[in-house]
């Protein structure tokens, strides 16, 4: 599946935004289960989105630096 550039770039911040937003609703809506459930839930997403930004920023680094050899290596 393609998406458009503007959403591709906008997703690791978009997944980072979510996770803060469940960990804010988790301190607001006390049920037990579900405020456990949705800080596990916005600590993986915050984590997932910070990956996926450092790992884009790596890879552009190397391409920039080794060019076109970088993908030929892989």
């Amino acid at each position: 599946m393609r998406v458009s550039r503007p959403l591709y770039e906008l997703l690791p911040y978009l997944y980072i935004a979510i996770g803060f937003a469940a960990v804010g609703a988790s301190f607001a809506w006390r049920v037990a289960d579900w405020s456990g459930v949705l800080a596990a839930f916005g600590v993986i997403a915050i984590l997932a989105g910070l990956v996926l930004a450092l790992r884009r920023r790596d890879y552009r680094i190397q391409k920039r630096h080794y060019g076109s050899e970088f993908e030929e290596n892989e």
